[in-house]
């Protein structure tokens, strides 16, 4: 169907609102274009885009679309799909309940029970929710850390998991056969939309407090936290009062705000997210500053240093940093697993796995997005050959106990404040104990770039660029010999010997391995118009933090981006 015609039918169809149309005939041919080009596809991390009206845009069209398919994949795939129902939760975002309640009432179109929440939980809660229920699956409406005018669709299995691609494969067929959004036609039955009671809030937070390794020491730290306008407030002060941190709330983003006004960004990867904040410390003296994004399954941290001033670390230093912690602790309490596994991804630094087969851990390194994680959980659990002791992503998301299958920045939280306090009563800052680990393991700095490209050209443009590196792979990188490389979507490690990578499915994702032993990673955003760049330096000593900026200046020449 062509833009112009899809368009139209928009227009003139009696189920959009006269908002709707009214933004309709607001958009230029460029907009217009923009918003009809291609249909907003639901992928292997559900459905992220821009709000508005159009088939490249989320709205209660799309919406009702992906449930109707999700309503027949679990109808397909569940005996007692009806009985168990579906779970369904939402963060603070624009017209995030009203898509909530809209895949409630699909749903109970085709006779599916529903559970929801009488207001916004976070995405790990989720996770905890469809577990503790019995559902068979679950719907997060979130468009996670990106900017306020996105929202999202995301889908989880009975294990409270998100759909790995084996999963969604089938889901994806089921949608893309209903044909056009507003063709689309729900069921006629009627079954139950329950409210979520209170109690699995508590069993949830309890749960959350029960992942302390040393909760009974003396509190020390002085915390300053942000939920970022989003999910994680009411949780994370009731979770902080009963372990008994000293805590303070930056107030101004502690109200659950789509417009995301007092922050200039809600996502903890970027420094301007910590601004509000480390005015706060500041003010109050902090030892550690916390952040949560919008639903909750980020976190990052920043810390006063062993200088006196406030420094942010990467989701690879935190990660490292927790690792460290937790594994030492489980071994002094003899509480490490004989075959114990960590769990990691293919853009993550190399400091974690070092820290974990240090500590006897197997580690596998995965494609990214969680859910490789929660599913590999899930295959451990059922095999008993490898128990889980951690699991992580560069991104900022952490789980160190496995009764959720997504990462938990709550878990977090806990873990974070009582690491800094553990080493705060040695009188020790985080950047001493990093020092302590790069000397031991080797210095390590992560960095990632990401280049934006906008529209339909821009989506053009990623793929060439993934198009040109594949066809011409680099042989050195700002003078280091490229010793070998990998190509997730053809399977392939590319040494003296072509060698098949097995036990992982296939990914838009290559990666380099330099003779000085650090990596470049070159893959496009699922999720964002977008192509990362992931350089994952090693050196001798703290001099690696320079190396990422000059591979990224190199690759940008080699690809003529430099412009």
């Amino acid at each position: 169907m062509l833009v112009e015609e899809k368009f139209n039918r928009w227009l003139n169809d009696e189920g959009v609102s006269l908002e709707e149309k009214k933004i309709l005939k607001s958009l230029n041919k460029e907009e217009i274009n923009d918003a009809f080009y291609r249909d907003l596809e639901f992928g292997t991390a559900g459905i992220r885009g821009i709000l508005g009206p159009g088939s490249n845009r989320l709205n209660k069209q799309i919406v009702k679309k992906a449930t109707v398919g999700f309503a027949l994949y679990l109808l397909e795939t569940y005996k007692n799909a009806k009985e168990a129902g579906v779970c369904i939760s939402h963060d603070n975002r624009l017209y995030s309940r009203e898509f909530t309640l809209e895949t409630a009432r699909v749903l109970a179109s085709f006779g599916i029970k529903s559970y929801i929440f009488d207001s916004l939980r976070p995405t790990p809660e989720l996770s905890f929710a469809v577990r503790y229920k019995h559902a068979v699956g679950g719907v997060m409406i979130t468009a996670s850390h990106n900017p306020k005018e996105y929202n999202g669709y995301k889908v989880y299995d009975e294990n409270g998991c998100q759909l790995v691609p084996s999963k969604i494969k089938r889901l994806v067929e089921i949608i893309n056969n209903l044909g056009f959004e507003l063709d689309v036609k729900e069921g006629n039955e009627n079954a139950e939309i329950i409210t979520l009671e209170k109690e699995v809030d508590e069993k949830y937070c309890e749960e959350v407090i029960s992942i302390s390794l040393n909760k009974d020491l003396e509190k020390k730290v002085k915390i300053v936290f942000s939920p970022q306008h989003g999910t994680s407030y009411v949780n994370a002060m009731k979770i902080f009062h009963k372990l008994q941190y000293d805590v303070i709330e930056v107030k101004e983003q502690c109200t659950p705000d789509p417009l995301f006004s007092n922050t200039k960004s809600p996502n903890p990867e970027n420094k301007e997210a910590y601004e509000l904040a480390l005015d706060y410390a500041k003010k109050y003296d902090a030892d550690l500053i916390l952040t949560t994004d919008p639903d909750a399954d980020r976190v990052g941290i920043a810390f006063k240093n062993s200088h006196g001033e406030y420094q942010l670390y990467t989701g690879n230093q935190t990660g490292a940093l927790l690792i460290n912690y937790v594994l030492s602790q489980r071994k002094a309490k003899n509480e490490l697993s004989s075959n114990g596994v960590l769990f990691d991804t293919i853009v993550t630094s190399s400091l974690g796995e070092k820290i974990a087969k240090d500590y006897g851990l197997t580690v596998e390194s995965l494609l990214t997005g969680f859910k490789f994680i929660g599913d590999r959980i899930h295959h451990y659990e059922i095999t008993k050959e490898k128990t889980f002791e951690f699991g992580y992503e560069e991104s900022y998301g952490y789980l160190i106990k496995p009764f959720v299958r997504d990462k938990d920045s709550l878990q977090a939280l806990v873990m974070i404040s009582e690491m800094t306090n553990y080493y705060l009563l040695q009188n020790k800052r985080l950047d001493e104990i990093m020092d302590e680990i790069q000397r031991k393991y080797g210095y390590h700095h992560d960095e990632l770039y990401s280049i934006y490209f906008e529209g339909q050209q821009g989506g053009e443009t990623m793929q060439k660029i993934m198009q040109e590196v594949r066809e011409n792979p680099f042989k050195e990188i700002a003078g280091h010999k490229v010793e070998y490389y990998e190509d997730y979507l053809k399977l392939i490690r590319y040494k003296k010997q072509e060698e098949k990578i097995v036990g992982i499915e296939k990914s838009n994702v290559l990666k380099y391995y330099l003779d000085d032993g650090s990596t470049v990673a070159i893959r496009p955003s699922g999720t964002e118009p977008k192509c990362k760049f992931y350089y994952g330096a090693v050196g001798k000593d703290t001099t690696v933090i320079e190396k990422p900026k000059l591979l990224h200046k190199a690759i940008l020449k080699s690809l003529k981006l430099d412009k």
